[in-house]
């Protein structure tokens, strides 16, 4: 049995307010931000930081079931977006396709692409069966839509595309942390992830699955001291055209933020520690209870089965709810009109009867 108000204790910024906001940002914990202090006060051999790293890189492997070669830390889902489209051979005619309210990094960068040729196609999900041909090179979705709270149907997914032999890319940014994504049961070409929201780790945490077939083709878009395969040689750093890895460091080119990623273990420990599993079977529970609370209160939710909840209040604006819940210290925030309520591992059933109990006083009789 996983004692959760022992897990709730690790994150102080719990206390005094109600946070339903880990879609926006995740909270951090007593252990993650003693990680950076103790990270900073020390100066140590740099080799001894790259060994910490790739321990790290193992963690966040174990996490997806993955291997740590597979494993590359970068900034942003944008960096690990740009290496991806940047690094296709792209012909005229051939085709990418999102969906419809996707984060804007999976519409604006593939619109980029018109000017090679490239034509980028926006549907609605349901439709994707009308539009999968052979010009299809590339299909690119969020795990957990940020607006909607709509799970992607990986494995599907990557059966279709495998049909017409496209590739695909998943944004984990939203949802992983919180929900199990096993690389093995959907194989992503490439998954970006950014830290900062269910990964509980500060803002500049990213890191890429990159497949080891992708790996094959997909050059690096960044070249820096760390490009060439012995860089762990300092005494004698390489001078001439760089050997690259054939792991997923390749792609990392020069020093990543090494503060960040002492903050992102001590969450990758929690989460290891708990088991994805169990996290995803509590903040499912969680949300199920909350989404039964939001119809009984007469709202609707989007979707089932999702720890991000996107509700609507029949005759009443979303924003403004937004800022009347802030009013009594609940964090939640809207989108699309919609109001976003998102639940993680240091939620409880006080949370969730909290935000109910004052939805009640504030929705009209």
């Amino acid at each position: 049995m996983i004692d959760w108000a022992a897990v709730r204790a690790r994150f102080p910024l719990t206390e005094g307010q109600t946070y339903l906001n880990t879609a926006t940002f995740g909270l951090q914990s007593s252990a993650s931000m003693d990680a950076v202090l103790r990270h900073l006060q020390r100066i140590g051999p740099l080799l001894e930081s790259f060994a910490d790293l790739d321990r790290v890189r193992g963690k966040i492997a174990a996490l997806l079931g993955a291997s740590a070669d597979d494993i590359a830390f970068c900034p942003s889902t944008a960096h690990g977006l740009s290496l991806l489209l940047r690094g296709i051979d792209w012909k005229p005619g051939d085709r990418v396709i999102s969906f419809d309210n996707e984060f804007p990094d999976l519409l604006y960068g593939a619109s980029w692409l018109a000017a090679q040729g490239v034509e980028f196609v926006k549907i609605p999900i349901g439709d994707l069966d009308a539009h999968l041909d052979a010009r299809v090179r590339l299909v690119m979705i969020s795990a957990l839509n940020y607006t909607s709270g709509l799970r992607a149907p990986l494995v599907a997914l990557r059966v279709k595309l495998d049909a017409v032999g496209a590739l695909l890319y998943v944004d984990g940014t939203q949802g992983c942390g919180a929900l199990s994504l096993d690389v093995r049961e959907f194989q992503p070409d490439l998954l970006a992830v950014h830290g900062y929201k269910w990964m509980l780790s500060p803002t500049g945490a990213g890191f890429v699955y990159v497949r080891p077939s992708t790996r094959e083709w997909l050059p690096p878009n960044i070249i820096g001291w760390r490009s060439h395969v012995g860089w762990r040689d300092f005494a004698k750093l390489h001078e001439g055209v760089p050997q690259l890895s054939a792991a997923a460091e390749r792609y990392e080119g020069g020093m990543p933020a090494l503060p960040l990623y002492y903050a992102m273990e001590q969450s990758l420990n929690l989460m290891l520690e708990l088991g994805p599993g169990a996290i995803e079977q509590r903040v499912l529970a969680l949300s199920e209870r909350l989404r039964a609370g939001v119809i009984a209160l007469g709202g609707s939710v989007a979707h089932e089965n999702t720890p991000l909840l996107a509700c609507r209040f029949p005759g009443r604006d979303a924003s403004d709810l937004v800022q009347a819940l802030a009013a009594q210290k609940i964090v939640v925030a809207a989108r699309q009109g919609m109001l976003r309520v998102s639940i993680h591992l240091y939620n409880n059933e006080d949370d969730i009867e909290h935000f109910l109990r004052v939805m009640r006083e504030l929705l009209p009789a």
